[in-house]
């Protein structure tokens, strides 16, 4: 198997906070979105992982040079994004016409069972139950559960199976031939080569595929739905029990980084430090504290500091 991550967004909707910085590299709860993603399917032993760059590319490929322990690694630009068909395709090339495929895309965190990926023998695309299907592309299953087609943003009822952005690929060459119709001949939606498209027409090829359910869906696309993503993720990555002082409390769950000097200050709940920030005479809730933050004498709610 090999693992794809599309990285190439610009982030827009987080400025200032992407203006140094590409999205999948913020941090939240005391890593960044990637550490999550990749450390989370790492157990599947991938035989490489592909990241799609674009924005800030050189900063991701220097991130990745420290993490020689998530195995063989790659990076492939997208120099002219035109979707994200377009950037799978980018891809494909080092990935073999009978080799597995996990696409994720690199800027949203979810729980979900990635171990039944271990004995999947048919194509596997999980899907999160949502309220308001209308926003959403949706996944219509017959009663066994296995996809019959996708609908895009439906405005009248079809299913409440929102696709969530893993896609397990077993017929990786009939994939590569739905991109490759596509973009050969300009098929677009909204003006951009869409992967759901090369999906549907797999579909209509014959190739099964069957939904697998997210549990949690953790969107980081505001600075509001990451600072909630950040305090639901700090209960994987708590160590407030660690910080033990007079003068400090550290209400649970916290997450406080290497080398931090926190003085005469309350921190929590929700909250992560990152390494190296000093913060004197403070309290701090619900936020998230870049690495080498300087913060004193203030009292912070819903925040995120980055400078």
């Amino acid at each position: 198997m090999k693992i794809v991550l599309p990285v190439a967004g610009n982030g827009l909707r987080l400025r200032p906070y992407t203006e140094n910085l590409p999205k999948c590299l913020l941090p939240v709860a005391g890593k960044t979105i990637l550490d999550w993603i990749v450390e989370d399917s790492l157990f599947l032993k991938p035989a490489e992982t592909i990241f799609i760059t674009g924005y800030k590319a050189e900063t991701v490929d220097s991130f990745l040079a420290e993490r020689s322990a998530w195995g063989k690694t790659r990076t492939v630009v997208q120099n002219n994004p035109q979707g994200l068909g377009e950037a799978i395709s980018l891809a494909l090339p080092f990935v073999g016409d009978d080799e597995p495929l996990l696409i994720i895309l690199g800027d949203t965190l979810f729980e979900a069972d990635l171990s039944v990926l271990e004995q999947a023998d048919e194509n596997i695309l999980y899907t999160f139950k949502v309220e308001d299907p209308r926003r959403f592309g949706v996944a219509v299953t017959d009663a066994e559960g296995r996809i019959e087609r996708l609908v895009e943003k439906p405005q009248e009822f079809v299913s409440d199976e929102a696709i969530v952005g893993i896609y397990y690929i077993k017929d990786t060459k009939v994939l590569k031939e739905s991109l490759k119709y596509l973009m050969v001949n300009d098929i677009r939606t909204k003006n951009e080569f869409q992967l759901t498209d090369a999906l549907e027409m797999m579909i209509q090829k014959g190739c099964r595929f069957r939904t697998a359910p997210v549990s949690k869906w953790l969107d980081c696309g505001l600075a509001e739905t990451l600072l909630e993503t950040n305090a639901h993720v700090l209960n994987r990555n708590d160590n407030s029990a660690d910080f033990i002082r007079d003068d400090v409390k550290v209400i649970a769950p916290c997450y406080i980084g290497k080398d931090a000097k926190l003085t005469n200050c309350t921190i929590g709940p929700n909250v992560a430090v990152g390494d190296g920030c000093v913060v004197e005479n403070c309290t701090i809730e619900n936020a998230v504290l870049w690495n080498g933050v300087t913060v004193c004498n203030k009292q912070l709610d819903n925040v995120i500091i980055h400078e």
